[in-house]
């Protein structure tokens, strides 16, 4: 039995534990969510050095891949070199993968078509993504400034965020990464101010991180598309009571829960049988085929 195990910053709630087969081998799946405490994450990463077959880096980038550059996250690489013998992966390599494919298929559906108008709350972590959505012919408009720095302007082309990856650079290697994105308890709270709400009102579609969106949402979502990743059963109910119309995951769903990319890629470099340096972006292609892996579209109303 192959054993992957995702070692997250975030909230210890979201733990979970699968066992099931992929290409016909038995495989464990879990969580150890850390709450924010990085020391805990790093001697976690420690432990299951060398025991288990791979780890998965939650709650934390190490790397943000932007049109064919990678910027470096100095806090996840940090974090992630406290594994000398497994190899340790943050979901960036099959993320880019599974998200262009669910677009598509939103798209094939009709769920998305020229001229649909989409907030992503950040996308420099999922640039996938977003280059999808404006091959589409989306009308977007990129949160990262806004929903990450507390500035209000919204980006709305692919060279703005391209910039903007290459002005923070050097930030991205020395800042906190709480600074960037929430973690631990931070991840389930609410901003009761309101005062992005608009943007959500004004979109058709709301797209990225789940924390990020879950975080700044008006109460009333009716009619609109949701597009994220690793949804829990509440995450679920208080989109459906909100009135999203739709939910799209853009991985699938295990008794319940959409697993995160980095377990999922994770699990890949498990099966690969090659070294970590050595998968390509067309090995993740080719595994997510064969594993039959993609997104799900759910009805809420």
């Amino acid at each position: 039995m192959k054993r992957v195990v995702s070692v997250s910053l975030g909230a210890s709630t979201g733990d979970f534990k699968r066992e099931l087969k992929l290409n016909g081998i038995d495989f464990t799946l879990s969580r150890v969510g850390c709450n924010a405490d990085m020391e805990l994450a790093a001697s976690t990463l420690e432990k299951l050095d060398g025991h288990v077959d791979a780890i998965g880096l939650g709650g934390i980038d190490v790397y943000l891949r932007v049109a064919g550059d990678q910027f470096v996250i100095g806090d996840g690489l940090r974090l992630a070199q406290h594994a000398k013998i497994t190899p340790v992966v943050d979901g960036s390599g099959l993320k880019e993968t599974l998200e262009r494919t669910t677009v598509e298929t939103l798209v094939n559906r009709g769920y998305i078509q020229r001229g649909t108008k989409v907030l992503m709350v950040s996308a420099l972590d999922r640039f996938g993504m977003a280059e999808a959505l404006v091959a589409a012919g989306c009308e977007c408009k990129f949160g990262d400034l806004i929903f990450n720095m507390k500035i209000d302007y919204p980006l709305t082309t692919l060279e703005e965020l391209k910039d903007l990856a290459r002005k923070y650079r050097s930030r991205l290697l020395t800042v906190p990464f709480r600074m960037l994105y929430p973690t631990g308890a931070a991840q389930n709270e609410r901003s009761a101010d309101g005062k992005f709400a608009h943007y959500y009102y004004e979109a058709d579609v709301i797209a990225g991180d789940r924390h990020l969106i879950l975080k700044h949402m008006p109460q009333d979502l009716h009619g609109k598309i949701i597009l994220t990743n690793t949804t829990r059963p509440d995450t679920v109910d208080e989109l459906r009571k909100a009135g999203a119309r739709i939910l799209a995951t853009t991985t699938p769903d295990m008794d319940g829960v959409s697993a995160g990319t980095n377990v999922m890629e994770a699990a890949v470099v498990a099966l690969a049988d090659k070294p970590l340096s050595a998968i390509t972006r067309d090995d993740y292609v080719e595994w997510s085929q064969r594993l039959k892996w993609q997104g799900e579209i759910h009805v809420l109303n």
